[in-house]
């Protein structure tokens, strides 16, 4: 069967995303800076980055997908990865406002599940045809993955940022026992791998 994996870039401070999410800054406020390892390091930094997306199947919150607030989106919003998302793969999006599935340039195809965790990783383990699922994030749906235990391989990579505030991973995360298997990184950041233990 296939792994689900999680990779996250987190601030020493714990958080996953800035204050103050926005349409102009999505990431909120400073959360950018989170990712500046895998513009201005890509080389050294390669593995990781290559980790990140080679799955067959991708799982994101709504907020991820196109966020920030509960409501419904506008019909024409296509979200805030532009035209030809990164992912190349099928990305289930959970949330409580089903849409048509939303076909993008490059193989990406957004599919809105409405019907809870389990029911996105049944369809995003068939969708992945053997390959690895990916959680992508944020930090709700990240903290309901792993707080069900549902997730094998954690992948963290911490950028030695304070945020201050914004959205904490590990909120709520309660009775998890997670083993570092590996550790490696560059000034901009230290990736540790992780294996849940059950």
């Amino acid at each position: 069967m296939n792994s689900v994996t999680c990779d996250l870039t987190v601030s020493l401070d714990g958080f996953v995303a800035g204050p103050n999410q926005s349409l102009a800054e999505p990431l909120g406020e400073g959360g950018e800076d989170l990712h500046r390892w895998m513009f201005e390091e890509p080389e050294a930094n390669a593995a990781a980055i290559k980790g990140i997306l080679q799955a067959g199947a991708f799982i994101m919150g709504r907020n991820m997908f196109a966020g920030p607030g509960p409501g419904p989106w506008p019909e024409n919003w296509r979200g805030w990865w532009g035209e030809e998302p990164p992912y190349h793969a099928p990305v289930f999006v959970l949330t409580h406002h089903p849409r048509p599935p939303l076909e993008m340039q490059g193989g990406t195809t957004f599919n809105f599940v409405a019907d809870g965790i389990e029911a996105a990783l049944a369809r995003a383990r068939e969708a992945a045809a053997g390959k690895d699922v990916a959680i992508a994030g944020g930090a709700r749906t990240v903290q309901q993955f792993l707080s069900a235990g549902l997730i094998d391989e954690l992948r963290l990579h911490t950028s030695p940022l304070i945020l201050g505030g914004g959205e904490r991973l590990m909120d709520g995360i309660r009775n998890v026992t997670l083993e570092p298997t590996e550790v490696s990184g560059t000034s901009l950041v230290t990736h540790v791998r992780y294996r849940l233990v059950r």
